[in-house]
């Protein structure tokens, strides 16, 4: 059995073959390489555990085996929610040598998305941790069972029963000449998370192929070897920490992954001297805080080289202090879960770094920018970008009328992103089309949270749109029409109440007589930005 999915034509399949793009081989390839070839070199570094490729390869092995004992495999998916620990990065090796495809939550994400994932994807394997306020009982995993009728195997990071213990599963002997299972390369690997500008969120179908390719050559221009250190500090399921290099691209190399719970300074700061690390991703408001901190901790990040940021718009200002203030190059990375990663190059010169976000990968990705009647614009200008490629994604999993509204009839994937192309296919993102909030690299949908607040027996009509902040970027705040005695506390609080991760809680709260509207009588979002552009302070936060 295979998951449904929108495979690339195949004539572009045989060309990105041929150009040797796709290799066929499974996204496990490179800690099986590594723990072949170096089996004692240290993969990853967690807290005060060290594990070698050949113990990553083993113990990963352990848990595909042991889940296929279980009977399940191939066509089957998983729900995972994790925080930064080994762990993550076992289970996900486990769960592509068994061939299930999991969806990796992120740990700040509570029931509202993780029920949408769960009735998205019916996961047969749910693996969480109890320190997660979800799983600190069972109450929440009924819900599960409910969402998803087939579920029959849950693991608990920190259970204390063998029965339903990770950490158990990991190391339980496993039955004798169990062979690797992976799908097959050209089909469903797992599944990325978008950001998403409608209320459901949506799921990317990676494939072996597409985003093998991604990590292998993103490891190219970024220069890794089996002497980078890699700090993951953002959360390791984001794309940007798995494959913009990231881990992926950290293990197909021989390098070493060193494990942060947040991207908080002083912390990272001590993780970086203690184990040598010369590179970290973060969002531009963690690297507002590690400007801040920086300057009282310059021994700390002697061994740093190279800070890639992405994820959010990162002012020029604040770029140019990074090498000055870190003692490290600055790597502009502009990049899609759905595909698309762009990177200025390490040998470009301070302009292009400080003033774009850098170039595609590949020369096969084909970057289109064109204005509302689909025609290219010139070098220069602000139009909408479209793109297709050989790791840029074909459909989003079973969503054909969303589909059809962001890819045209060429197969071009229309982004959202407005943005300019300049000289040599650098890129400048310049804003969005999407009605989306970028908050310091975590995207809120404006709709999600407007049909919650609407749910409100106290609210007539609710707009949620981006208002701009030095530190994250872009920060939110909900217009409401309703009662008087609406009160910014408790309609947070009702917010949290309906399972709504706290990231995406609006910052601020407007409270008007009736909301502006267009010509054809839709809620004038531009009109309530201005708004908000013209006032500094506002008496309801």
């Amino acid at each position: 059995m295979t998951l449904p999915f929108t495979p690339w034509p195949d004539e572009m399949a045989r060309h990105y073959r041929q150009q040797g793009y796709w290799i066929d081989a499974p996204l496990t390839r490179g800690v099986a390489y590594q723990a072949h070839e170096r089996p004692d070199a240290i993969a990853l570094i967690c807290g005060e555990r060290q594990l070698s490729y050949a113990e990553l390869d083993r113990r990963a092995a352990c848990l595909a085996a042991n889940l296929t004992a279980r009977g399940l495999g191939k066509g089957d998916t998983a729900l995972v929610q994790l925080p930064n620990v080994a762990e993550f990065y076992l289970v996900f090796l486990a769960l592509l040598k068994a061939g299930i495809a999991p969806v990796n939550a992120l740990f700040s994400h509570r029931q509202l998305e993780l029920s949408a994932y769960a009735r998205q994807v019916q996961p047969r394997l749910v693996v969480a941790a109890r320190q997660h306020e979800l799983f600190a009982n069972d109450d929440f995993l009924s819900e599960l069972h409910r969402l998803s009728p087939h579920l029959s195997a849950t693991l608990l990071l920190g259970a204390s029963d063998r029965e339903t213990s990770l950490e158990h599963w990991l190391e339980a002997p496993s039955e004798t000449g169990w062979q690797e299972s992976h799908t097959a390369p050209d089909e469903v690997a797992f599944f990325q998370l978008s950001g998403g500008s409608t209320g459901t969120p949506k799921l990317i179908p990676r494939t072996h192929n597409d985003y093998d390719y991604s990590v292998r050559a993103s490891a190219d221009i970024c220069g890794l070897s089996t002497e980078t250190r890699f700090l993951c500090a953002l959360p390791a399921g984001h794309n940007f920490p798995m494959s913009s290099p990231g881990a992926l691209g950290v293990f197909h190399a021989g390098g070493c992954v060193v494990m942060a719970p947040n991207p908080e300074p002083l912390g990272c700061f001590e993780l970086i001297e203690r184990h040598a690390v010369d590179m970290v991703a973060l969002v531009p408001p963690a690297v507002a805080l590690w400007l801040q901190a920086a300057p009282m901790h310059a021994k700390a990040l002697r061994s740093l080289r190279l800070l890639q940021v992405g994820g959010a718009s990162f002012a020029e200002a604040t770029a140019r202090r990074v090498p000055e203030v870190l003692g490290c190059r600055l790597q502009q990375v502009f990049g899609m879960a759905e595909g698309l990663v762009n990177y200025t190059r390490l040998d470009d010169d301070d302009d292009l770094v400080f003033t774009t976000q850098g170039r595609p990968i590949s020369p096969a990705d084909e970057v289109r920018v064109v204005d509302e009647q689909g025609v290219e614009v010139d070098d220069g200008e602000t139009g909408m970008l479209a793109v297709r490629g050989p790791y840029t994604f074909r459909g989003y999993y079973n969503s054909p009328e969303h589909n059809a509204q962001v890819f045209d009839a060429d197969g071009f994937y229309y982004s959202g992103d407005l943005v300019q192309r300049m000289p040599g296919g650098y890129l400048r993102v310049v804003g969005r089309i999407k009605d989306q909030i970028n908050r310091g690299g975590e995207k809120i949908a404006a709709e999600e949270i407007e049909n919650l607040l609407l749910r409100h027996s106290d609210i007539t009509h609710a707009a949620l749109v981006a208002m701009q902040d030095p530190l994250m970027g872009e920060k939110s705040c909900a217009f409401l029409v309703g009662s008087a005695e609406l009160r910014p506390p408790a309609l947070r609080q009702y917010l949290r109440a309906q399972g709504v991760a706290e990231y995406k809680l609006p910052d601020r709260f407007r409270f008007l007589d009736a909301l502006p509207v267009t010509a054809i009588g839709k809620i004038d979002k531009q009109q309530l930005r201005k708004q908000l552009a013209s006032t500094t302070t506002s008496p309801s936060h």
